[in-house]
């Protein structure tokens, strides 16, 4: 299928690794041209060295502020546009939800939600200048089955998909879609780091990559608002 990509400017974030690596591979292989964000510099390098298109890297934390202002910045100052945004962020340490404290809430909805709010907000303006854009946050399947262990990530990130489908309606009419999508487990470092158990099914980042392709292709004009749970059927709810 031709995604009729071929030429956006994508922003990426938490791009060296993980999902947010197999996201910046699949749209360089659709010939996007693309900048990449992490805080790891020599990963980043290391990141963009594989990628066969045309790739800009900016060394810094999207979930400081003034970050997601930078990076639109950036992309307009090499490239000239904004066309696609994926929106990644690592996910808050586990916990039970009585055992939150304040501070550590306000650290997963600064990293978890209002980051993406950001990187949004400053991206929009340019694609409604082209009216065409993709926006694609990644969160995770527990927007639709909380984790019990992971109570911070469940606020933070239910609170991004209320707000991303509501600003998905606004930006339909000026040709942007706004959509999320839910991973599972897959073979990546936060999986590691939560402890997952040796043989457990897990999916592959670059699979997972090129569907966040598709939801910011051409073809998936008319889908927005909608998120995707991509757990290997993780989530059993019907709703």
């Amino acid at each position: 299928m031709n995604l009729e990509i071929s030429g956006k400017v994508a922003i990426v974030t938490g791009a060296s690794k993980g999902l947010g690596f197999g996201a910046a591979k699949a749209l360089s292989e659709e010939g996007c041209r693309v900048v990449l964000c992490a805080r790891g510099a020599d990963e980043l390098e290391k990141a963009a060295a594989q990628l066969p298109g045309e790739s800009l890297t900016v060394a810094a934390d999207v979930t400081q502020p003034g970050v997601p202002a930078q990076l639109v910045a950036a992309a307009m100052e090499r490239f000239g546009s904004v066309d696609i945004v994926v929106g990644n962020s690592g996910g808050p340490p586990p916990g039970r939800a009585l055992d939150v404290t304040d501070d550590a809430i306000a650290a997963a909805v600064n990293a978890n939600l209002t980051t993406s709010v950001r990187l949004v907000r400053e991206s929009v303006p340019h694609m409604r200048a082209n009216h065409w854009g993709r926006i694609c946050l990644i969160t995770s399947f527990s927007i639709k089955e909380p984790i019990p262990t992971l109570a911070l990530s469940n606020l933070a990130r239910t609170g991004l998909w209320a707000w991303a489908k509501t600003a998905a309606a606004d930006l339909f009419p000026d040709g942007i879609t706004l959509n999320l999508l839910a991973p599972g487990l897959h073979a990546t470092e936060r999986a590691k780091n939560l402890g997952v158990a040796p043989g457990t099914p897990m999916g592959d980042p670059d699979d997972f990559g090129k569907i966040v392709a598709f939801f910011c292709s051409e073809p998936a004009k008319f889908v927005t608002g909608t998120a995707l749970p991509v757990d290997g059927g993780a989530v059993r709810g019907l709703l």
